[in-house]
């Protein structure tokens, strides 16, 4: 599962019918707006394009993660995406989808060595992470290398 793959059939419920999904993706993503501008989204068959101008890397991830940890999207194309600052994604993170039973503290003390440094996953993903006790198995993640 690549960084634009998703599961379909799990995530955040944030619209019913997909000719909502559009509408109701550009409003989740802008209400904490990772640093994209004019954002535009179509969904078709489950598929989510993203149209607009992300300021970094780091902003169109999140856009990415936002849309694509939403219930009824298994895919997310970003071609119409610019990066305002030449950043490349991918940079400094790794990307990781949570597993039945995975903790934060787990996963922080695979990636880092000490499960204490879970508060720096949750910074990096709070628009995806709203509760650091409420993380699902499928959901994608960033995991930057250095902290």
């Amino acid at each position: 599962m690549g960084l634009f793959d998703f599961a379909r059939n799990i995530g955040k419920k944030i619209f019913g019918k997909e000719e909502e999904a559009p509408a109701a993706l550009e409003q989740h993503i802008n209400e904490d707006n990772p640093g994209v501008n004019g954002l535009q989204v179509q969904v078709q068959d489950g598929v989510a394009t993203l149209t607009g101008e992300a300021s970094s890397a780091e902003a169109l991830e999140k856009a990415v993660l936002m849309a694509g940890n939403a219930m009824g999207i298994q895919e997310v194309k970003a071609d119409g995406m610019t990066i305002a600052d030449g950043s490349q994604i991918g940079g400094d993170d790794e990307f990781y989808i949570i597993e039945k039973g995975d903790t934060l503290w787990e996963i922080a003390e695979k990636a880092y060595g000490n499960g204490s440094k879970y508060t720096k996953i949750v910074e990096v993903n709070r628009e995806v992470i709203k509760d650091a006790d409420k993380i699902f198995p499928g959901q994608k993640i960033r995991i930057p290398k250095s902290i």
